[in-house]
C-alpha cells in the first residue's frame, strides 16, 4: 500500500570506480556533471515508482534503506547555524533578551534610573507591560493568522534562501516565551526597587502596593517554572492549568497593581486622568481584549465519532464552521480544564471538517474509548506549520501515525504539488479503509510504510529520497518532538529546508 518499492543507490554513488585523470574544458565537465545528475534523478525516481501502478500493498521489508548514503553535510559555519540551540525559535529569545539587556544598561547610563533622585519606577513598570502584552498578543489567534499569512505572501520567484528563512515562521512561540521570562526578571526588578523606596520611607509606594506586587511575582515565578519544557513535558495537566487558571489571576492582579501603583504616584492628579495618561493602563486593555476574544465564541457543538481502531477516532464536526486547510481546532469536554489542539481537515466542496485524534494520553484515551456526543470549541481557525507550503514549488510531506491528520488537507486541497511519506502502523486496521483510500486518491503515490510488517523505518533517510524523487524543494514533517528534529536537523545540515513544529509552536 503506498508507493515503496526496494531501493538502490542512484546511479551516481554507484560508481566508485577511479577515473583517469585528464584535461577536459570547462563545457565538458558541465555536461558530464548535468549527465549525471539526470541519472542519479532517473534511478531515484524508478526506486519510488517501481510497483505500484494500482496503489497495491508493496512489501517495505524490501527497501535497503541501510545501504542508502546520504548526501555530504554542509560547512561546519552552517552546521552550526542549524545547531538545535541556533533554531530560530531560540534566536527569537536570544533577540528579546538582548532588546532587555540593552534596556537595562541605558536606564543605567542614559536615563539615570537609579540615581541620586529615587528609582524611575514608572519606566520599570512599563517595560514589564510591554514584555507582557507582547508575549500575550503573539499567542493570540488573529495575530498567528496575520503572521502565516504575512509571511507566505513571498511569491515562488523569490531566492530559496529568503523563503527558507520565511518559512520559519511557526517559530514565533520564541517572542512569546523570551518576552513572558523577561517580563516576569523585569518584575522581580520592580519588586526590589519598591522594596527599596518603601524600607527607606522614600514617598510614593504604599503596603497595599507592596503586597500585592509580591503575590503577583509569586504567580509569574509559577508560571514560568511549570513553563520549562522539562516540567512541561512531565506535569503537563498541571502545566495546562496553572498557565490557564495563573495567567487569569495574574491578569486580574495586574490590573489591581497598576491601579494602585498609579493612584500611589499621580500625585496632584486625579486617578482617572493618571490611568488614562498610563500606557500601562493601555497595554493592559490590549492584553484583555486579545484574552477574552476566543472565549467569545466559546461554544458546544455536536460531534460524529467513528472508531475505526482502539488507537483513533476520527471526528466529524458540522456546525456552520469550514476551516481553511492546515488550521487547527481547540476542543474541551470541560472548558475550564483541559484543552487540546487538533489539525482541522476540510474536505473540499464539503461543509464542515474532521478530526484525527489518537491515543496519546488520559484524555485522547478516554475521548477514544468513551466518545462523547457533544465537546466545546473556542476561538477560531488557527494556522498551523504546514500553511508555509504555500512558498515552495514542491514539497514532500513525511508524518508519522495521526500526523497525516495535518498533512492530509492540504493534499486534499491541492493548492501546491505534493509527495506524502506516511510511516504508521498497520494503516488500514488502524485507521480504516475510508481514510487510507481517501489519501491514495489524493496523492497516488504516496509512500506509506506499514511498521507492523516492516519496523520503524530511517525516517531521514526515507524523507531524502522522497525529496530527491519528487525533485521538492522543502520536506515538512508532523511527528512527536524527538522525531521531528531529528529530520529536519538531518536534513538542513545537508542544505534541505526542512521544517517541523516544535513543543511551542
Amino acid at each position: 500500500m503506498g508507493n515503496v518499492a526496494s531501493l538502490k543507490l542512484p546511479v551516481a554513488e554507484q560508481s566508485k570506480q577511479p577515473a583517469k585523470i585528464k584535461k577536459t574544458s570547462k563545457t565538458t565537465v558541465k555536461r558530464q556533471t548535468t549527465k549525471k545528475q539526470k541519472l542519479s534523478k532517473v534511478a531515484v525516481k524508478s526506486t519510488f515508482t517501481r510497483g505500484n501502478s494500482a496503489n497495491q500493498p508493496v512489501d517495505a521489508s524490501k527497501i535497503k534503506l541501510p545501504s542508502v548514503k546520504l548526501p555530504k553535510k554542509t560547512g561546519p559555519l552552517r552546521q552550526l547555524g542549524k545547531h538545535e540551540q541556533l533554531m530560530h525559535y531560540n534566536r527569537l529569545v536570544y533577540l528579546v533578551t538582548l532588546v532587555n539587556l540593552g534596556a537595562f544598561f541605558l536606564g543605567i547610563t542614559q536615563y539615570n534610573w537609579w540615581g541620586s533622585e529615587g528609582i524611575a519606577l514608572g519606566a520599570i513598570a512599563n517595560i514589564v507591560v510591554i514584555n507582557m502584552t507582547i508575549a500575550i498578543v503573539m499567542r493570540q489567534q488573529y495575530v498567528i493568522n496575520f503572521l502565516f499569512w504575512l509571511a507566505t505572501r513571498a511569491p515562488t520567484s523569490w531566492p530559496l534562501s529568503v523563503r527558507w528563512t520565511l518559512g520559519k515562521v511557526y517559530h514565533f512561540g520564541g517572542f512569546h516565551s523570551g518576552c513572558a521570562v523577561a517580563a516576569t526578571i523585569w518584575f522581580a526588578v520592580f519588586a526590589g526597587s519598591i522594596t527599596y523606596q518603601y524600607a527607606n520611607g522614600l514617598p510614593g509606594i504604599s503596603l497595599g502596593t507592596m503586597v500585592i506586587t509580591y503575590a503577583l511575582l509569586a504567580v509569574l515565578l509559577l508560571i514560568v517554572v511549570m513553563a520549562l519544557p522539562s516540567n512541561r513535558a512531565r506535569f503537563h495537566n498541571n502545566f495546562e492549568l496553572i498557565h490557564r487558571f495563573g495567567g487569569w489571576a495574574a491578569l486580574l492582579m495586574f490590573w489591581m497593581q497598576t491601579v494602585v501603583f498609579i493612584n500611589d504616584q499621580k500625585g496632584d492628579s486625579t486617578l482617572s486622568n493618571a490611568l488614562f495618561s498610563s500606557l500601562s493602563f493601555w497595554l493592559l486593555v490590549i492584553v484583555s481584549v486579545s484574552i477574552i476574544i476566543p472565549w467569545l465564541r466559546l461554544r458546544k457543538v455536536p460531534v460524529e465519532i467513528e472508531t475505526p481502531s482502539s488507537h483513533v477516532a476520527l471526528a466529524k464536526f458540522n456546525y456552520g464552521v469550514t476551516p481553511f486547510p492546515g488550521s487547527s481546532m481547540t476542543v474541551s469536554l470541560n472548558p475550564l480544564a483541559e484543552w487540546h489542539a487538533f489539525a482541522n481537515v476540510p474536505k473540499p466542496g464539503e461543509e464542515g471538517y474532521r478530526l484525527t485524534i489518537s491515543r496519546a494520553g488520559d484524555w485522547t484515551g478516554a475521548f477514544i474509548d468513551n466518545p462523547p456526543s457533544h465537546v466545546w470549541v473556542k476561538g477560531i481557525p488557527t494556522a498551523g506549520v504546514a500553511n508555509i507550503e504555500k512558498l515552495f514549488k514542491r514539497v514532500v510531506y513525511v508524518a508519522t501515525g495521526s500526523g497525516i491528520g495535518p498533512c492530509l488537507p492540504h493534499l486534499l486541497a491541492q493548492e501546491v504539488p505534493a509527495h506524502l511519506v506516511w510511516s504508521t502502523r498497520s494503516p488500514r486496521e488502524t485507521y480504516g479503509n475510508a481514510l487510507v483510500d481517501e489519501i491514495l486518491a489524493a496523492e497516488p503515490n504516496a509512500t506509506i510504510w506499514d511498521t507492523t510488517e516492516s519496523g520503524k523505518p530511517d525516517m531521514v533517510k526515507l524523507a531524502y529520497l522522497a525529496y530527491r524523487y519528487f525533485n521538492a524543494e522543502a520536506v515538512i514533517i508532523i511527528s512527536n518532538q524527538k522525531l521531528t528534529y531529528q529530520v529536519v536537523h538531518g536534513l538542513e545540515i545537508r542544505g534541505i529546508p526542512s521544517y517541523g513544529a516544535i513543543w511551542d509552536s
